[in-house]
């Protein structure tokens, strides 16, 4: 850098001439916006220049310039602003458009002019007529022609085909009629009442905050002789705790090296005496502190007040006659909308304000123990964003950050402001942000010097602070209810799309699509099947589906988490090391290796990249039981927002809910298929000399066994015992009697009864169920292949629709006589029906549920199934069966609302050879 400095005389007129030079934009007025409407009969008494590389430390080094030299100069009420200005300008030209840039300070008598040159040819002269793009004010950089416009009372742009030249011009404020300052004498009708004579009460109050000094003035103000109040605290006078328009109270305040404000002092009257104290910090000899606070009567502050900190936009009204807002002349004019983005351009300001090298402003959570990185400039914002650190632990010289501090030197003490360890930061100055004397934030400035904030900057930046501090409250209030309504809405969705599945599988895979991307990078679910068994890896799930594998890979190597059914989210470390860990050992393998293992090694880092931030584990617990755990991860060094994490947890009670519903139901459907499946027959026999098929529907959803039943089992060498038959109604109750039934039917046969004493005692057997009974249709019948290639059938047929007998000519009868049905009389007289089916012949057995198949009022009936059956002529019985149950599912378009069960039987004859 090199720098040049000018005083006194008038100097040559510092901007370039020539045909090229465009003025640009200009802040004289609103319907010529190119006008250049400078003055040029101001005086130029002084003037400073610099050069500065293209590095990113000459943003900070300018700033330092600038400052210096306006401090030098006297100008010290526009030093903010201007050091505002000329680091976004700067920044633009050495970081944006990498070249060096040049800046020209100009003194005269009504302010001062700054200019900011930067050497880009490669940027096209704009044309007059050209909108202008004032750019995005959220964006860190920039903004130096927004800044220009809210700050500057004047300002321009000038291009050439070498250079562009940002300049502005600070007009010095008037300064409030009293105040002490240098400034021409006042018409005595101007200067500010006082009394006859003006007190000024001097108190000293040693380290415990009790009053060890009280002088005359003192007793005359507040009507108390110094013997009734030597000793006593002076919070025991003050009339209310905190410092109107501020967050700092009497006690924060006495511990500050300098301080002055306003507060009230009860006298001896009761009556509360408003005063204006000046606080200084003092030692004794022995090295003992204490505090000497001057106090006159409020509105006689003008003998001890200090002259404001006021910018050049921050005077009791614009040029428009509009009152300013101290807020906007903080952050600068739009003030962003959302929070993230009020919250940068607050750390950016403060920054420039203090000439830091970086700042940071954490929000605090709503029980105010713990603070949450929300901004940050010049620090690792990727990484430090949305980390915690306990407030009374926190920054802060007095182990809270409840205060204003100054760390000189954090080297003296290390994690003092964990925040910035590793940064490379020395000094750093934080203020709290407090709303109502409620602890809401904490903003933070660091330079890399060490010993470069005093408790000045600190007062400074507790005042922007409080500018600020309910505006951001606001915001943040704001910006909480967006997420609790965005946050309900979520889980009203993930609770419908829960509820509509019970299926497991499925389940799992919802839990996971709903916290990845919305909650959470990736997300994996542990399972345990019962309190005897560990948690098993039952699905992961990565924003990135090329990550999934190696992530499912690594979370398998390593121990699930404990299952502890403490609610809340809790932090995982071992994915992150695991993953670190892996990725140091790829990394030391030789050349070699690599080279063959290239992919593996790349595959290891993405890895470790993807879970190498905050991983945290919520438990699934389901009717006080764990079930399994959540467990959510961000990428490297990031972390999660607590609101985040609330909702995540919210997310889990439902997700536990629904995943044990769905265990619940696997396992009754399991237990219920199982009982359905022991109620059919396991197999169906193979009869030498005869063809049999059977389809078995039962209808209803998830029900494998109904109300209809058949069988086919042998009795002895060379007879086979059939039924088929149909129990009131569907469903389990129907089901249990189909189980009796069926039982029975083989028992009583096997024993040698004769096919109507095999139905009498099943009759009786039904009857004995009392309330549970249901009355049966049952064909029976027992088979006999014969030598001659025919069959030889008895058959009984209580009460079921009539077995029907295709010939080979195509002619179809029916193969019995109707019978009483059993489970309704206890006396049956039951007898059996003899039938041969010859070569060629089929026996066809239905339940009611083919018959009665309707569509409106028609019915396919006895007649429909016969008509089907004289064109199966000829068909094995394979494929009567098929034939049949495709002409009763065409019947009708709807959906079967009956059991059905059709038994085929076909004889086809002697092969021959």
């Amino acid at each position: 850098m090199t720098t040049g400095l000018h005083p006194g005389g008038p100097p040559q007129d510092p901007r370039p001439t020539g045909n090229h030079a465009l003025p640009r934009q200009e802040r004289g007025g609103h319907g010529a916006p190119y006008a250049d409407n400078r003055t040029r009969s101001s005086v130029i008494t002084a003037r400073a220049a610099a050069s500065f590389e293209p590095l990113g430390r000459s943003v900070a080094t300018a700033r330092s310039f600038v400052r210096d030299t306006l401090q030098g100069w006297g100008f010290a009420d526009i030093v903010d602003d201007a050091v505002v200005l000329t680091s976004e300008l700067v920044t633009n030209a050495v970081v944006h458009a990498g070249t060096s840039a040049d800046v020209l300070c100009l003194r005269s008598d009504d302010g001062v002019r700054i200019e900011v040159a930067d050497r880009y040819p490669e940027r096209g002269i704009p044309l007059q007529a050209t909108a202008v793009n004032m750019g995005n004010p959220d964006s860190e950089g920039g903004r130096g022609l927004q800044l220009c416009a809210a700050l500057a009372g004047r300002w321009g742009v000038e291009y050439t085909p070498t250079r562009k030249q940002v300049w502005f011009q600070l007009e010095l404020p008037e300064r409030p009629v009293g105040t002490r300052t240098a400034g021409p004498a006042l018409p005595a009708d101007l200067l500010p009442l006082a009394d006859g004579r003006v007190r000024v009460a001097v108190v000293q109050i040693d380290r415990t905050g009790a009053i060890n000094a009280w002088n005359e003035d003192a007793e005359d103000l507040f009507g108390y002789a110094a013997e009734l109040v030597i000793g006593k605290p002076l919070t025991d006078l003050a009339a209310w705790p905190h410092t109107p328009g501020t967050s700092t109270g009497i006690v924060e305040a006495l511990q500050l090296s300098r301080w002055e404000g306003t507060y009230g002092i009860r006298g001896a009257n009761g009556r509360v005496t408003p005063v204006y104290a000046s606080h200084l910090r003092v030692r004794d000899t022995g090295g003992e502190p204490s505090t000497v606070c001057l106090l006159v009567r409020d509105h006689e502050r003008a003998v001890l007040q200090t002259p404001l900190r006021v910018s050049a936009t921050d005077t009791t009204t614009s040029s428009e006659g509009q009152a300013s807002d101290p807020f906007e002349v903080f952050i600068g004019s739009p003030a962003p909308d959302d929070l993230d983005g009020l919250l940068q351009r607050t750390v950016e300001r403060a920054r420039d304000m203090l000439d830091g090298d970086s700042a940071f402003l954490l929000l605090a959570t709503d029980d105010e123990t713990e603070l949450e990185v929300r901004a940050s400039t010049g620090l690792p914002s990727a990484r430090q964003r949305f980390a915690r650190v306990p407030v009374e632990a926190g920054p802060g010289r007095y182990g809270s950050a409840r205060m204003p501090a100054v760390h000189e030197d954090l080297t003296v003490v290390p994690g003092a402001v964990p925040l910035l360890s590793g940064t490379g930061m020395r000094s750093v100055v934080t203020v709290p942000l407090k709303v109502e004397g409620r602890l809401t934030g904490s903003l933070g400035v660091a330079a890399e010097a060490q010993g470069k904030y005093s408790n000045e900057e600190a007062l400074r930046l507790q005042f922007a602070a409080d500018r600020i501090a309910l505006a951001v409250e606001s915001a943040r209030l704001g910006e909480l209810e967006r997420l609790r309504r965005g946050s309900l809405s979520f889980l009203v969705e993930a609770s419908d799309l829960l509820a509509g599945t019970l299926d497991r599988d499925q389940t799992l895979a919802l839990m996971a699509q709903m916290t990845v991307p919305t909650l959470a990078t990736w997300c994996a679910v542990y399972t345990i099947a019962d309190q005897a068994s560990e948690p098993y890896l039952s699905y992961v799930l990565h924003e990135d589906e090329e990550r999934i594998d190696g992530l499912k890979a690594l979370l398998s190597t390593i121990a699930p988490p404990d299952p502890v059914p403490t609610p809340g989210a809790r932090v995982w470390a071992a994915p992150a090391k695991a993953a670190h860990a892996e990725a140091l050992r790829s990394s030391v393998r030789s050349m070699a290796e690599r080279a063959m293992l290239s992919s593996g090694i790349g595959t290891t880092l993405a890895t470790a990249a993807a879970v190498g931030g905050e991983t945290v584990v919520l438990p699934l617990v389901a009717r006080n039981r764990v079930i399994g755990m959540l467990t959510l991860g961000k990428p490297s060094d990031e972390h999660f927002r607590q609101e985040i994490l609330e909702l995540a947890e919210d997310l889990s009670r439902r997700a536990a809910l629904a995943l044990d519903n769905a265990r619940l139901y696997s396992e009754r459907t399991a237990i219920s298929q199982s009982l359905q499946r022991s109620l059919l027959p396991p197999e169906l026999p193979h009869i030498d000399g005869v063809e049999v098929e059977v389809i078995y529907r039962a209808a209803g959803e998830g029900n494998e066994v109904g109300g209809d039943f058949y069988d086919l089992f042998p009795i002895r060498d060379g007879a086979y015992g059939f039924a088929i038959g149909d129990v009131c109604g569907t469903g389990p109750e129907a089901a249990a009697v189909t189980g009796l039934a069926r039982h029975a039917l083989r028992l009583l046969a096997r024993e040698g009864f004769t096919g109507p004493a095999v139905l009498e005692r099943l009759n009786s057997a039904i009857l004995d169920e009392g309330a549970r009974s249901r009355f049966l249709t049952l064909l029976y019948g027992e088979l006999w292949p014969q030598e001659d290639g025919s069959a030889l059938l008895k058959v009984v047929c209580a009460g079921h629709p009539l077995p029907l007998r295709l010939r080979q000519d195509g002619t179809v009868e029916p193969a019995a006589d109707p019978q009483p049905l059993l489970g309704v009389m206890d006396d049956l007289e039951l007898y059996e029906q003899t039938v041969t089916l010859d070569p060629g012949d089929v026996l066809l057995c239905v339940t009611d549920g083919v018959t009665e198949r309707r569509e409106g009022t028609r019915m396919l009936g006895d007649d429909g199934l016969t008509d089907v059956l004289t064109t199966c002529t000829g068909l094995t019985a394979g494929a009567v069966a098929a034939r049949i149950m495709r002409a009763v599912e065409r019947f009708a378009s709807d959906a079967p609302s009956d059991d059905m069960a059709i038994l085929a039987m076909r004889v086809p004859g002697l092969q021959k050879d």
